[in-house]
């Protein structure tokens, strides 16, 4: 057994079709739209991107997002994970109609629900959404920076990469910067390897959401590595939505050939059938990684997770136990 770390996925983006079914009946909306045959529903990444809202849209109440949190935590667990780090999206829990520290605080406490079940660690990562704009995306760095919550550890910025440049965002990444959060960026997904070059120029973040696309460049691969940036890599998730054809055509063992610090993460899993259990599936099958890989990956993801230095080396010890001879 390997045990697990997520840095990356998106905490409306992990509601399973049945819970956002049984929040349909809840609220007496029809989601035959977007879910049908207990499946999401989308054929390319705009029409992901709605779907993807209009089932955050059904999560409206502090019981409502504490569920989701608890479900997905105690799921993950399941998988063997000992870690999560998650996004959250202030801009999604106004637009259901909840403040963005009720939303926090809720999902904070489904984060302790899960935690008293399971033992799973979790921390909370604000974003701002870039196609929302560029004052919405610096409202919720405000937010993150001033909220106050221990579980609110980094701030990020996430939505369709097409709009907008890393530079419009820099102030936004500086008021989380002076308030102590960690910061990570999506980047080279859907931009190419030029996104990524702006993220690491105008960002400076530890970490790349995807990132996956700066292989188009060697020189910015050789970058990457030499920096130390993490990238925070969605398999599943980039062949699902095209980034690559296949995974015979994903980056991954070139970007670990090449010295880059690699995890890997479920993104939206329900949205891509997935989850983090598939994914450290799908490294060995596809990208021939072993079990040595996988706890090194493991262990990558904690020693850059946005978390306090009590509970790392804590996180560490667990892996150092699980490999330990009986």
């Amino acid at each position: 057994m390997v045990l697990k770390a997520e840095l990356h996925c998106h905490v409306e983006g992990a509601a399973s079709p049945a819970l956002v079914a049984a929040q349909a009946q809840k609220y007496g909306v029809d989601i035959s739209s977007f879910i049908r045959d207990g499946a999401y529903c989308w054929t390319d990444f705009t029409s992901f991107l709605l779907a993807y809202d209009k089932a955050a849209s059904l999560f409206r109440t502090p019981e409502d997002y504490a569920l989701l949190a608890e479900t997905y935590l105690t799921e993950l667990a399941a998988e063997d994970a000992i870690y999560s780090e998650f996004f959250t999206s202030p801009d999604h829990a106004e637009r259901a109609g909840l403040s963005p520290h009720a939303y926090t605080e809720a999902l904070g406490e489904g984060i302790a629900r899960a935690k008293a079940a399971t033992g799973i660690e979790a921390r909370m990562i604000v974003t701002g959404v870039r196609h929302f704009g560029t004052e919405a995306v610096e409202r919720a760095a405000r937010f993150a920076a001033s909220c106050n919550h221990p579980l609110v550890t980094g701030f990020g910025v996430a939505g369709d990469e097409r709009i907008g440049h890393p530079r419009d965002f820099a102030r936004a990444f500086e008021i989380a910067r002076e308030a102590g959060l960690g910061i990570t960026i999506h980047a080279g997904e859907f931009g190419g390897a030029e996104s990524v070059r702006a993220a690491l120029d105008h960002v400076r973040p530890s970490r790349l959401g995807h990132g996956v696309r700066a292989v188009e460049d060697p020189d910015l691969v050789r970058r990457i590595a030499d920096e130390g940036v993490v990238l925070e890599v969605c398999p599943v998730s980039n062949v699902m939505l095209k980034v690559f054809p296949d995974f015979a055509s994903h980056p991954i063992p070139h970007l670990l050939a090449a010295g880059c610090r690699v995890t890997l993460n479920s993104d939206d899993p329900p949205h891509f059938h997935t989850s983090i259990r598939r994914e450290y599936q799908v490294a060995p099958e596809h990208f021939g990684l072993d079990q040595t890989v996988l706890e090194a990956i493991t262990r990558t993801a904690i020693k850059a997770a946005f978390v306090d230095e009590e509970t790392r080396p804590a996180l560490l010890a667990r892996l150092a136990q699980e490999k330990a001879p009986a």
